[in-house]
């Protein structure tokens, strides 16, 4: 007996030390500030009006920095350089020196995100506040001192990354001109602005081997014949709109993600802003994450990977949209079925073939599924800011089949963009799932 008492009073250091954590520990170290940093991205690109694949280029770059920040705090996961195209090693955390890497990863997403949007003033008067609470908290000085220059390492790194991916010289290539062929993708009233990124498939991929590495199934072939596949496809849009139920318009209205939609009163017109269909899904994300009690790593790993296909299936989507320019439903219908007719959301300034809401949804549901299963009933809170109350959902690939038909009750697809949309947006998620080695 006297010998167990004595090997028992031995172990006490060690089967207590795990929960012998620092009280700054304790209060920072969790994904909270991660979450917030990430939303505030989100909110100064609604405000600075970034258009849905500019916004998917800023979320990747920023949760990768977040994610590699973090990273030296866990040895359950692998860094993405050599797995992103182009990305190299990063720089490591020093042996011997202490951090909160939930300020590092913090460090890096807004050392990022200051530099991809407008409104730096935002962000700056963000980043003061919550690294405040970091210092409040209690973190040591050489703790605070040491997590603000790694963080700033990887930012610096990503940043070059970034620079590389030939979004800088896209900036300066020519305007798209709309052709003037009766096929061809018009600009749509009440604004009819111009279109919106032509050259986006000219920018580096991050995990897909090229822009058209998962080109989908030809848009159907125009034609204005009443018999014609191309007709009974528009005639189908325009009757779905005439007799839409109250839930198909909530459904609709609920994934607009319209970033910039014009509203006519009369003779006054205004703009309203909302989150892009990316910024929906690392919102989703984040809900998530809360739902599961996901810790800090595992956290950036979810919005890294999810971040990761939206950008990529930007990339392929706006690849087949500029090849087939497709003419949106709203152009057909009143030159060709009603000219009267409208449709229930905002017809974006882009082309039509394939639905973006398909592809980016179903890329970003396969791999939510594959970090968090299925089934994962959740509630979607995201538009209530917005105004639109939330909705639930039994599963990832349920809310990214409602997201795709959104487009079809709202009058802006056609059937077969939505459904080749769904099958481009899996096979890259699947892609995605595959190339990074996920596991639930």
């Amino acid at each position: 007996m006297k010998i167990f008492l004595t090997i028992l009073l031995l172990s006490l250091p060690f089967l207590f030390r795990g929960n012998d954590l620092p009280d700054w520990k304790s209060k920072t170290e969790n994904a909270q500030y991660v979450h917030r940093a990430i939303k505030l991205i989100t909110d100064v690109m609604v405000h600075d009006i970034y258009s849905p694949p500019v916004a998917s280029r800023t979320y990747a770059y920023i949760c990768v920095a977040g994610y590699e920040a973090a990273l030296p705090g866990s040895s359950d996961y692998r860094t993405l350089a050599g797995r992103l195209h182009g990305l190299q090693p990063l720089p490591k955390a020093q042996p011997g020196k202490e951090y909160s890497y939930s300020l590092a990863a913090v460090q890096a997403i807004i050392g990022v995100g200051r530099t991809m949007v407008i409104s730096e003033e935002k962000v700056t008067e963000f980043y003061t506040g919550i690294t405040n609470e970091f210092r409040d908290a209690g973190v040591p000085s050489d703790v605070y001192d040491n997590s603000i220059a790694y963080g700033q390492q990887i930012a610096a790194h990503i940043l070059a990354w970034a620079g590389k991916d030939n979004y800088k010289q896209t900036r300066t290539f020519s305007k798209y001109t709309p052709l003037n062929d009766a096929a061809s993708w018009k600009p749509t009233p009440p604004a009819y602005f111009k279109a919106v990124e032509p050259h986006w498939n000219e920018i580096r991929t991050f995990l897909i081997d090229s822009a058209d590495q998962f080109k989908p199934q030809p848009a159907t072939p125009f034609s204005t014949d009443k018999e014609s596949l191309f007709y009974k496809q528009a005639l189908a849009v325009h009757d779905a709109g005439m007799s839409i139920s109250e839930e198909q318009k909530e459904i609709a209205n609920f994934w607009d993600c319209n970033p910039f939609k014009m509203n006519v009163n009369g003779h006054v017109m205004y703009a309203s802003k909302k989150i892009s269909p990316g910024g929906h899904w690392i919102n989703i994300t984040r809900l998530a994450c809360q739902q599961a009690g996901a810790g800090l790593v595992k956290t950036l790993e979810a919005y890294a990977c999810v971040a990761l296909a939206n950008a990529d299936a930007f990339i392929s989507c706006w690849d087949e949209k500029y090849r087939s320019v497709v003419i949106r439903p709203e152009t057909y219908i009143n030159q060709y079925i009603d000219d009267g007719w409208m449709p229930l959301i905002q017809t974006p300034p882009f082309p039509e073939h394939t639905s973006g809401h398909s592809v980016i949804s179903n890329a970003s549901a396969v791999v939510l599924t594959k970090l968090f299963g299925d089934p994962f009933p959740y509630a979607d809170s995201t538009e209530l800011e917005f105004g639109l109350p939330a909705r639930r959902f039994s599963s990832f690939m349920q809310a990214a089949a409602e997201a795709a038909i959104s487009r079809f009750y709202g009058g802006i697809h056609y059937m077969h963009a939505i459904t080749t949309g769904t099958a481009e947006g899996r096979l890259i998620g699947e892609f995605v799932v595959k190339r990074l080695g996920l596991e639930p």
